[in-house]
């Protein structure tokens, strides 16, 4: 028998939540397992607990027939455990080598061999054939190489189980290839994989077994090449949830124009010109790095422009900082929640109400029922799952995050004009995806103007009346949803100026 990481009853409890309950399942070393689940069905818990982040109330990890019982990380990392998580664990201001071989320098005569030590990380590199420098600082590698040094690090520890957390969420289709190549290399070696994701595509390419949790509880375990992703869905949310996109009730009524953003230049982005009505969603289409993000962050006065205007309901916007934009009725649901989107150690109600402490004071001071009753309310209205108001952001699924951010930008207290969307569903399970892809369309429908960027052309193409696409900070096309196809965006999103 090959290696194996076993769980038996694991239970975790949380204040008003019960995050698992009486999880049992296997992984194999030599194959990929699929974990699975909505946002907020334990999956993110169940992997603090194999890396001894958080310990169980009952129930025990296994691993080669060993009782594994964690009090810390380094133990787990001792054991030959390693989880691989969407924030990095890397020092920036160390090379690759330096971050790999942490805690493990090699040392000649009480001093680090900086030979063995730049030899010793360049025979992994080329194990994994990266184009990767030893002596490189890993601040100024991409995300993308920052998550190769992790692997390596894992890899030079000699870990019997890598877990990977939403790996994909920042790489394009070409850094996609580079992490399957590897995960490839390590399930060939025998390693126990454990793989998190929400995209679909990717557990059919990467994964051999599939483990599917849903409200903390063990839901099903199947072989990927003996089922479909219909089948995966519907354990996932406990129903068939059908057509996503043919079910959305669209606004198809639009009134006059409520944005202009005339040959806008920046120092991200040349010559951006294109309008959008009251009522309507534009999307914005390209690859990463093709200046969608910058647009967004030019309208909402984050970067300064060098030339060009934008007209905001007929009016000039002269924008030197993110408030002048609020104040003119521009939101933005930015595209890294956790770092630029939210105050993740404050309670759900201080998010929400943040952009409108001015309207809630009870002078001198803040109406802490005013604010409750607004932060029961945004809950209520789109249904963020939580015992109370005062929970923490950090403590709360991905998909519930974003609706916190959501609820603060369309409370009844802030007259939003302009909804700025950046990567709204990265990281979030399909049912969460259909709510939100809805709640966009509800936007529309109230006369908001809806400015959607997405990495996924499926979904941009299907949510967006019209599209936009970029490529190399320029616009390379404008297309309406009726005739966009995946081929053509594609095509103009690798156009060339």
């Amino acid at each position: 028998m090959g290696q194996y990481l076993e769980f038996s009853g694991i239970s975790k409890s949380f204040p008003g939540v019960k995050a698992l309950d009486d999880i049992s399942f296997r992984a194999e070393g030599g194959k990929v397992l699929a974990l699975l689940g909505e946002n907020g069905a334990g999956k993110s818990t169940l992997l603090k607990v194999m890396s001894g982040d958080l310990r169980p109330d009952t129930g025990e990890m296994g691993m080669d027939g060993q009782t594994l019982h964690f009090t810390a990380p380094d133990q787990a990392i001792k054991a030959g455990i390693s989880v691989i998580y969407q924030e990095r664990q890397l020092i920036p201001t160390m090379n690759v080598m330096e971050n790999i071989f942490i805690g493990a320098l090699p040392k000649k005569a009480k001093l680090i061999d900086s030979a063995k030590l730049k030899s010793d990380t360049q025979a992994i590199i080329d194990k994994f054939e990266l184009p990767i420098a030893p002596e490189a600082p890993v601040m100024f590698l991409s995300i993308a190489y920052q998550q190769m040094v992790e692997i390596m690090k894992a890899y030079r520890r000699n870990s019997k189980v890598i877990a990977f957390d939403e790996p994909t969420a920042p790489l394009t289709d070409t850094e996609i290839t580079i992490l399957f190549n590897l995960i490839r290399q390590l399930k060939q070696e025998g390693k126990v994989i454990i793989y998190v994701s929400h995209r679909m595509s990717e557990i059919f390419e990467i994964a051999d077994d599939i483990v599917v949790l849903k409200d903390g509880k063990f839901v099903a375990s199947m072989e990927t090449a003996e089922t479909d992703e219909r089948t995966l869905i519907a354990a996932m949310v406990g129903r068939d949830i059908g057509d996503t996109y043919a079910n959305l009730d669209r606004n198809d009524e639009f009134g006059d124009v409520l944005l202009e953003v005339n040959n806008v230049t920046t120092y991200s982005v040349n010559d951006i010109s294109f309008s959008l009505r009251k009522g309507e969603i534009v999307g914005f289409a390209g690859l990463v790095g093709s200046g969608r993000t910058e647009v967004a962050r030019a309208i909402f006065g984050v970067d300064s422009l060098l030339s060009g205007e934008i007209v905001l309901d007929g009016e000039k916007l002269d924008m030197a900082t993110p408030k002048d934009a609020i104040d003119r009725g521009v939101a933005l649901c930015p595209e890294d929640r956790k770092e630029q989107g939210l105050v993740l150690w404050r309670s759900i109600e201080d998010n929400i109400c943040m952009p409108v402490l001015a309207k809630l004071r009870k002078w001198p001071f803040l109406s802490t029922k005013a604010c409750e009753a607004l932060a029961i309310r945004a809950v209520k209205r789109y249904d963020i799952k939580t015992p109370t108001v005062d929970k923490l952001v950090i403590e709360l699924s991905g998909g519930n995050q974003q609706k916190v951010i959501l609820g603060r930008w369309t409370s009844e207290l802030i007259d939003t004009k302009l909804l700025i969307l950046d990567e709204p569903t990265k990281g979030i399970d399909v049912k969460t995806k259909a709510e939100i892809y809805q709640m966009v369309c509800d936007f529309a429908k109230q006369g908001i103007g809806v400015i959607f960027i997405s990495s996924e052309l499926t979904e941009v193409i299907n949510v967006a009346d019209t599209i936009v696409v970029m490529n190399g900070g320029r616009i390379t096309g404008t297309v309406k949803r009726e005739d966009a196809t995946e081929e053509s965006v594609l095509a103009l999103a690798m156009l060339e100026q």
